[in-house]
């Protein structure tokens, strides 16, 4: 359909239409909408930006605009700004033109009577409600007292000449006084003092009746020039503001949208490869266009399949099968048979077994000086740095590892599966599902005591049961075991390292998960990504994940290859954006994941695979033809007021709530956690340093009776009665020397790593309430 054709401009008018901008050599000329308004000739990306994001703007009053061609014109201010547009045709070029040139010569007369007309505005102050504001009225105020001054000294210079005049008659009066010759020439010199005073006098009035007449001359430029100091001052803060909403929108905006390469989703409309670089420094186009050197280019395109795919979906089944190694039924993910299959736990009605809590004490509002505590930390593992419960949530490090079961359901729906292909696809969803908790999560969770453990039993409701334990103190490390009666099993041993670097804040997990399922034996094993804590010392506080993940199946050598892409001020691409591709042994791809960590994701079966362009940095990209995508996760809605409860989930929610019947060294029982979520901060400081210091007392004892185990007697008497040296703690002979109570470390012959597992006996003790072995450590 055909643009409306724009009219013919005449003097005044306002003049939009769309144009071709040039932006780089990558996009070439980009199709913009421009307005020419009141002397200014400004541009947007779409219409519909009108009314809050100007991409750019150019005074005409200041510009110079030339023809290159037949529909080809620059416009250009002198160097910092210039526009090489490009019309549809030659008629519109010259409308274009015409329109220009007549805003350009009004603005170039509105602007020469500008500044001409302060000389002819008499001097008199604005009112209230004219233009002149707070400034000028401040000018006008000024202007009044010099001149009630210059009247004070009027007055006074009358004053001199009254009594001067009074002084000299009286003088003359005594001159003709006979008197002697002494007296005579005293009066002489008193006259001519008197004269000269008075000629001063007359001289400092008139310099100051000069003082005000230029005041009052150059008033009205005075004025002009506040003004526009405080024009420029309220468009300064208006594009703040501007700014702050385009952060804000672009951080919003598309979230959750396909977003394709620019050299699919936009192609070029004029390529400019032969033609001289044209800049323009105030073209946004130029940053958005270009990637920075944190973000690598993207690794595959997708494009829509051939329609015959579609078609051969539904009547030649056994076609695409041979093609991509399983059956195209297994595109739904096996819903209609999870539906129907009366062991699916859509089919099963489980009641729960107890109400959960929905809400916890609001977040109090503390103040406390981050710069004064975080100064001295710099470079430092933060496991090792005392930190106030300020900077926590009320959770502790094992309940988080518990969260990553948010999402159990994947785990669940991939038991059910009968491709190992499909399985792959929902246990890479469940990898990434665990982040989606961490978006908002700012807090730090409590670092857990040595035998700290946590347990999360919902058997009855959701029909799987989980264990954490703290296994080593110095590096923290948690071992994790969730069992499911749905057929699967979920292990991990999670090591953070993280180091704080002043503006940002990076936490490494070292370690694998393992999920294992027991229909298939599929072994599945992955690790994590890196998380980043930015704005830790100035700004809003906000949270990346980056790096990548591979999900492999040892059984059958299937891979599923996750980038978590890094945030990028200079990308285009949704926030947040995660990207995958589910490969056989052979390394042929079946399935492409695509989505963001914090919303959901989808998955295409891939129908076919080839060789595309090269990239920005010469790489070939893979294009993959796939089917529509469809939504395999998405993630749950945060409870209403999470804000004030440090964005909880509704499981987090429930994470600390008391329950009875289980073990002495759980995380409900910590003293310190649960006087934080009292909103009792105060308290909650005082007995995390108890607790601290009972954790190192213990220690010491452990390593004297590590040593006296091994020593001959007159060593070990050395060692209680040491220096302070052997008191300090070794943190290898610490490590060995601590045994886990409910997991143990066996090296796993799928993986090929070690790894603490659970070797039973917890759920067995908790049913006979016997916690005997457990150790106070609260």
């Amino acid at each position: 359909m055909s643009e409306p054709k724009p009219p013919t401009p005449t003097p005044g008018d306002t003049y939009k239409g769309w144009l071709f901008k040039w932006t780089n050599y990558i996009k070439g000329y980009q199709r913009r909408w421009f307005v020419l308004s009141n002397g200014l000739l400004s541009y947007y990306r779409t219409q519909a930006e009108m009314g809050h994001t100007c991409r750019g703007t150019i005074n005409l009053a200041t510009a110079n605009i030339a023809v290159e061609d037949s529909c080809n014109f620059v416009i250009s201010n002198g160097g910092a700004q210039t526009y090489h547009l490009k019309a549809n045709s030659e008629v519109e070029r010259q409308r274009w033109i015409t329109a220009l040139e007549l805003a350009k010569a009004k603005a170039v007369r509105m602007q020469a009577e500008s500044d001409d007309s302060g000389d002819d505005c008499p001097a008199v102050p604005p009112t209230s409600g004219q233009g002149g504001g707070c400034r000028n009225s401040e000018v006008q105020s000024t202007l009044r007292t010099l001149n009630s001054k210059v009247e004070d000294l009027t007055t006074c210079n009358d004053l001199i000449v009254k009594h001067g005049s009074a002084l000299q008659r009286s003088l003359s009066e005594l001159e003709g006084i006979r008197v002697g010759g002494e007296m005579g020439e005293k009066i002489r010199q008193v006259t001519e003092r008197a004269t000269l005073f008075r000629i001063t006098s007359n001289a400092m009035i008139n310099a100051c009746r000069d003082f005000l007449s230029l005041a009052q001359s150059h008033s009205k430029r005075w004025q002009k020039a506040l003004q526009v100091e405080r024009d420029q001052r309220i468009r300064l803060e208006e594009t703040l503001e501007q700014l702050a909403k385009q952060h804000n929108h672009l951080e919003r905006a598309f979230r959750g949208a396909t977003v394709l390469p620019p050299s699919f989703s936009n192609p070029a409309l004029g390529n400019k490869g032969g033609v001289p670089g044209k800049g323009d420094a105030s073209d946004e186009d130029d940053d958005n266009e270009f990637f920075d050197a944190m973000e690598d280019p993207a690794e595959f395109i997708t494009v829509p399949a051939d329609p015959k795919y579609h078609r051969r979906s539904g009547s030649n089944v056994s076609g695409i099968s041979n093609e991509t190694g399983m059956d195209d039924q297994s595109v739904n993910f096996d819903e209609l048979s999870l539906a129907s299959n009366p062991e699916s736990p859509q089919s099963l009605e489980l009641e729960p077994v107890r109400q959960r809590r929905t809400r916890i004490p609001d977040k109090p509002n503390y103040y406390l000086n981050l710069w004064s505590i975080m100064k001295n930390c710099i470079g430092k593992e933060l496991s090792k740095i005392p930190m106030p419960v300020n900077f926590n949530e009320p959770l502790s490090m094992l309940q988080r590892l518990s969260e990553d079961l948010e999402y159990y359901e994947l785990l669940d729906k991939a038991a059910k599966c009968q491709s190992s292909l499909e399985q792959m696809c929902y246990v890479a969803a469940f990898t990434v599902s665990s982040y989606s908790t961490t978006v908002h999560r700012t807090g730090k969770p409590f670092n857990p005591l040595l035998g700290e453990t946590f347990e999360l039993d919902r058997l009855k409701e959701c029909g799987y049961r989980s264990l954490c334990e703290q296994v080593s103190h110095h590096p923290p490390a948690a071992a994790h075991h969730a069992i499911s009666e749905k057929g699967w099993t979920l292990r991990q041993e999670i090591t953070l390292a993280s180091k704080f670097r002043g503006k940002y804040l990076s936490i490494m997990p070292l370690g694998s998960i393992q999920c294992l399922f027991e229909k298939s034996n599929n072994h599945y094993s992955w690790k994590k990504v890196t998380t980043t804590v930015h704005n830790i010392i100035v700004g809003k506080l906000w949270i990346d994940q980056s790096g990548e993940i591979d999900v492999v199946n040892h059984k059958t050598g299937d891979r599923c290859h996750l980038k978590f892409a890094p945030y990028s001020y200079f990308s285009r691409d949704v926030p947040r954006k995660v990207t995958g591709v589910v490969t056989d042994k052979d390394g042929k791809a079946h399935y492409v994941l695509s989505g963001t960590w914090d919303e959901k994701m989808e998955f295409s079966r891939v129908m076919q695979s080839s060789k595309g362009e090269n990239g920005t940095e010469g790489k070939q990209r893979t294009v993959y033809q796939t089917l529509k995508a469809k939504e395999i996760w998405k993630k749950n809605p945060l409870p209403e007021g999470a804000e004030n409860m440090y964005y909880f989930s509704s499981l987090a929610l429930t994470l600390n709530e008391p329950e009875e019947g289980v073990a002495p060294t759980d995380s409900r029982k910590r003293p310190d956690q649960r006087l934080m979520e009292d909103g009792r901060w105060d308290e909650a400081n005082a007995e995390k340093q108890r607790l601290e210091e009972k954790q190192r007392t213990t220690r010491r004892e452990r390593e004297r009776e590590a040593v006296k185990a091994v020593s001959p007697p007159e060593e070990a008497d050395a060692v209680e009665t040491g220096t302070e040296a052997n008191e300090v703690s070794d943190e290898s002979a610490h490590q060995d020397n601590y045994q886990a109570l409910w997991f143990e470390k066996l090296d796993d012959s799928a993986s090929g790593e070690t790894l603490h597992v659970y070797k039973g006996g917890y759920w067995e003790a908790k049913e006979q309430g016997s916690w005997d072995m457990c150790a106070d450590i609260f």
